[in-house]
């Protein structure tokens, strides 16, 4: 673990993160870690001053950062916990939904809450629940209802990240990480997918070869689809999907491939977003790496912990929120997210 030489790097004010998370309301935020600059390029969408800012803590493992544009609030998953939270700037954290992911009786998986989170357009928000085993949807000013939940009647394993295309399409992976153990109880699918809710509500596979299906994002276009392939051992890579314009897929390629930078080594790529120029940004292992369009590294975001996911919002989409084991980090960009 690296965790410790990081969290020595918090200033006095890291005292207040030991506060529950609703009491955090500073908005003099600790730092952490550093920002590594591979190319000349990292310039253009940092500035040298950029620092990682830890602005909320004391969650197991966060996950599935969001950003509301209706109601100026980042919201997030605490999968184990089973719970979202949303953060509002300068009021800091609170239980926002309770259970997240999972509804059942008794101990799951230990991963059994909410994981990747979306809104749309009207403020709607979709969840992968790991537990429930489904894409929910929670209308704003109403409920929650179910939009899958299997594919040809096989149960899902447990939807791990989702993206939203504007035609209403919806796309998701979904790994088996969330399943109880051993024996990974309840496992109906052979596979570990990558899946499409059509606007209509069918299920359509895109992809049932991949080992560790997870994070997944849209381009700016919205003509092709990323999917991360977390295996860290033997595949670590982020592939990229035509989409042509009758809604069916082209021939997958490699976008990126961790192994073939030494300076990523032990990379594992996770959740991830597009800027409106074209970079992405991915979640891992070894922190926050971001792509340029060429799929070419040009920065390393090194909390020192973990990063599962990010998500761009702010008041006008320059921010940079990333969920990073106990933390919630943000970092200020030269770009915008896709959408703002």
């Amino acid at each position: 673990m690296i965790r410790s030489r990081f969290k020595l790097l918090l200033s006095s004010t890291a005292l207040s993160l030991l506060l529950p998370a609703s009491a955090q309301d500073s908005t003099n935020y600790p730092t952490i870690g550093e920002i590594v600059r591979f190319s000349d390029e990292a310039n253009k969408i940092l500035s040298s001053d950029a620092k990682i800012e830890v602005i909320s803590s004391g969650y197991v493992w966060s996950e599935g950062p969001a950003w509301n544009k209706q109601g100026g609030f980042l919201a997030f998953s605490d999968v184990p916990e089973n719970k979202v939270y949303k953060w509002v700037e300068g009021k800091g954290a609170s239980l926002w939904i309770q259970p997240s992911g999972y509804t059942g009786l008794g101990e799951y998986a230990g991963s059994d809450g909410s994981n990747g989170l979306a809104f749309d357009d009207a403020g709607n928000l979709y969840s992968c629940e790991c537990g429930d085993r489904r894409i929910s949807i929670l209308t704003k000013g109403q409920g929650k209802r179910t939009l899958a939940d299997n594919y040809n009647g096989m149960r899902f394993n447990s939807p791990n990240d989702i993206s939203l295309h504007s035609n209403g399409d919806i796309y998701f992976t979904d790994p088996e990480y969330g399943l109880p153990k051993p024996g990974l109880d309840g496992k109906e699918t052979p596979y570990m997918g990558v899946y499409v809710i059509r606007k209509d509500g069918s299920v359509e596979l895109v992809d049932d070869s991949l080992t560790a299906p997870n994070g997944i994002a849209l381009s700016v276009d919205e003509k092709t689809l990323y999917v991360a392939n977390s295996d860290r051992a033997n595949n670590p890579k982020v592939y990229a999907y035509p989409i042509k314009k009758d809604g069916s897929f082209g021939k997958r390629r490699t976008f990126f491939n961790a192994q073939d930078y030494p300076a990523l080594k032990g990379m594992s790529p996770d959740g991830m977003k597009f800027d409106a120029r074209g970079n992405l940004w991915i979640g891992g292992i070894i922190g926050g790496v971001v792509l340029n369009p060429q799929g070419a590294p040009i920065a390393l975001i090194n909390s020192g912990e973990k990063i599962s996911n990010c998500a761009f919002g702010g008041p006008d989409g320059s921010t940079l929120y990333m969920t990073s084991d106990t933390y919630i980090i943000k970092v200020e960009t030269k770009v915008k997210g896709i959408g703002f």
